[in-house]
C-alpha cells in the first residue's frame, strides 16, 4: 500500500527558518543595497562557481525583477529561494535556493547556494542546508533532493557530504559556469537517509 504524499499549501514568501546561528527568509526589496554590496564584494570568489553574470545582475531594477520571480514561484510551489542572515545582527551572509521542484511520482528538488567571501568556511552555509533540508523533506514533503557542483569545488563537496548527500555520479557538460559547459559531480539525499545536525 503507499503512503499518503504530502502537499505543502501554506507557501509563503513569509516563511522563517531559525537556526542556532542563522536564519533564512525570503529576500525582500529592502535588501538590494547590502546583497549587491556582498555579491560585488564577493565577485572574483564566486564567478567561477556560477553562470556568467548579466551586466545589469547588480541593480535594483533587475533585482526586483528577482524578487517578482520569486514570489511566483513560491505561489507555484516550483522554487523556495532564501536569503541567509547572521542572528543578532542580521548581516546577510548568502543565499540558499531550493528549485526545479517536481511533485507526482518524483516528489523532489534541486539546491543551489552562494555564500559571501568574508563568510565561507565559517559553518554557517552548512547549518543554512541543513535547515533548508528539514524544511523540504518536513513542510515541503519531498522525497529526494538533488545537488550539484564542479569536481574541482572541494568546498561545496564537503558541504554536501557531510550533510549526509551521496555522491552518485558524473555529468558531462552539464550546466553553463562561469562561460562555458562544464563536468558536474552529482548528488543525492533521499528523505531516510540518516544525517546528522550541524
Amino acid at each position: 500500500m503507499m503512503g499518503a504524499i504530502r502537499v505543502w499549501t501554506g507557501g509563503s514568501p513569509s516563511t522563517h527558518l531559525t537556526g542556532q546561528r542563522i536564519y533564512l527568509r525570503a529576500p525582500t526589496d529592502r535588501d538590494w543595497r547590502v546583497w549587491a554590496e556582498l555579491r560585488a564584494a564577493s565577485r572574483a570568489f564566486l564567478e567561477p562557481w556560477e553562470p556568467v553574470w548579466p551586466h545589469d545582475s547588480l541593480t535594483r531594477e533587475n533585482y526586483r525583477r528577482r524578487l517578482r520571480q520569486i514570489s511566483q514561484e513560491w505561489r507555484e510551489d516550483s522554487a523556495y529561494s532564501f536569503h541567509i542572515l547572521r542572528q543578532g545582527d542580521n548581516a546577510l551572509l548568502g543565499g540558499i535556493t531550493l528549485s526545479n521542484v517536481r511533485r507526482g511520482v518524483a516528489q523532489c528538488g534541486t539546491l543551489g547556494y552562494w555564500i559571501g567571501r568574508p563568510y565561507a568556511r565559517s559553518g554557517f552555509m552548512s547549518e543554512a542546508l541543513h535547515r533548508v533540508v528539514e524544511f523540504s523533506f518536513g513542510q515541503l514533503g519531498l522525497h529526494r533532493l538533488e545537488a550539484a557542483c564542479l569536481p574541482n569545488n572541494e568546498a561545496s563537496r564537503g558541504l554536501l557530504l557531510k550533510n549526509g548527500f551521496t555522491e552518485e555520479g558524473y555529468a558531462r557538460k552539464y550546466l553553463r559556469i562561469h562561460g562555458a559547459w562544464q563536468d558536474h559531480l552529482l548528488f543525492g539525499l533521499v528523505q531516510d537517509d540518516p544525517r546528522e545536525k550541524p
